[in-house]
């Protein structure tokens, strides 16, 4: 009985070691065979991998080298039509006699023949007399000015100037986060300046104003960029990566670095539209300067949307009004004001010598005043 068991148990150890050496050399062999195809597969992928990694490096270093090439490109065509604009006043020393001075103030852009855009803060004064000077450093006297009466724009006029005239683009399309150059006369001295950024933010509102002192004027709908911008700049070209302008360089925050401004070239379309077809108007003037409330800034700060007056102009038509600083104009008219009607905007459909109903909020309590519309000095 025994050894019949040992016999049964010795045939199964048996079959299960044959089985086992079966079983290995079935799924060992095909590996063992098929090793190069392995190795040469593992091969592939680590290939693949390598060269997808480059791939995306030279892709990077392409577009980089690219837009580096394109930037460059856009400074050299560009430059030789950006140019200074220098002013020239007549001051009094200690014994009342009159001394001539002249400084280089800020920057312009030929449009066309002999004609030249930049802000109007830089040629504001009206009893100045102003010259631009050339790429290739010869100077040229201003025959004739045309401030533009609804924005920080100016058309200058000289006479045999030789230089390219640079292509309008479209502010309409541009993009936050597009590539722009600015090209201008940094600090009033440093001319054809150069510096690179992106659009950092559209339809902004701000106070525009002379770097050294002088004007302001408040604007809706500007471009914002952190290309670098500085007193002199104003009124100098932000271009495009295909070298077409797109805004005209008009301020630079005091509140922190990188944050400038610049006017949409669609405004200076109109303007030299305008002058063409002699519909050029007087703008009119409330006489405040205000901060844009939004619906954001109003959930924030607990101010009521609108326009937020930070100063009243002696004399304006605001201050006859009763307009005080501290309130908040919520409507012009039958518009309310808020993120899609601007203040400015609204009173530019009326005409000077208009009188425009104007509800405002003081203390907490609605105040209803009209303002007669005056004309915006020069």
């Amino acid at each position: 009985m025994d050894i019949d068991y040992k016999k049964k148990l010795k045939i199964q150890t048996i079959v299960i070691l044959v089985t086992v050496v079966i079983t290995t050399v079935i799924v060992i062999f095909p590996i063992i065979s098929n090793q190069e195809s392995i190795i040469e597969g593992f091969s592939s992928l680590y290939s693949k991998m390598v060269t997808g990694s480059a791939s995306q490096a030279d892709h990077t270093i392409i577009r980089v080298v690219t837009e580096e090439s394109a930037t460059i490109d856009v400074v050299e065509s560009s430059s030789p039509s950006v140019v200074s604009v220098a002013e020239k006043s007549i001051s009094y020393d200690f014994f009342s006699r009159p001394q001539s001075q002249e400084s280089s103030i800020g920057t312009g852009f030929v449009v066309s023949k002999n004609t030249i855009i930049s802000n109007k803060h830089v040629v504001s004064d009206l009893n100045a007399t102003y010259s631009i000077v050339d790429s290739k450093g010869e100077k040229h006297e201003v025959t004739n000015i045309i401030r533009d009466p609804f924005n920080d724009l100016a058309i200058l006029e000289v006479s045999d100037l030789v230089a390219p005239e640079l292509e309008m683009g479209d502010s309409n399309e541009i993009q936050v986060g597009q590539t722009v150059i600015a090209i201008g006369n940094a600090l009033g001295r440093f001319s054809n300046s150069v510096t690179k950024g992106v659009i950092s933010g559209i339809g902004r509102g701000i106070t525009t104003g002379s770097g050294f002192g002088r004007f302001q004027e408040q604007l809706d709908d500007v471009i914002q960029t952190d290309a670098a911008l500085n007193p002199g700049n104003s009124g100098g070209p932000l271009l495009n990566l295909s070298g077409q302008v797109v805004g005209v360089n008009v301020a630079v925050s005091s509140d922190g670095e990188n944050i400038g401004f610049a006017i949409p070239v669609s405004r200076v379309a109109k303007l030299l539209d305008d002058i063409k077809a002699g519909t050029l108007r007087e703008k009119p003037f409330l006489g405040i300067s205000y901060s844009i409330v939004t619906t954001d800034i109003s959930k924030e700060s607990g101010y009521p949307t609108g326009a937020l007056v930070q100063v009243v102009v002696p004399g304006s038509a605001a201050e006859i009004a009763g307009v005080k600083v501290g309130d908040v104009i919520t409507k012009v008219g039958d518009v309310t004001i808020d993120d899609d009607h601007m203040l400015a905007d609204e009173i530019l459909f009326y005409n000077v010598g208009d009188k425009v109903s104007l509800v405002i909020i003081r203390d907490g309590k609605n105040i209803n005043v009209t303002a007669t519309l005056k004309a915006l000095s020069e």
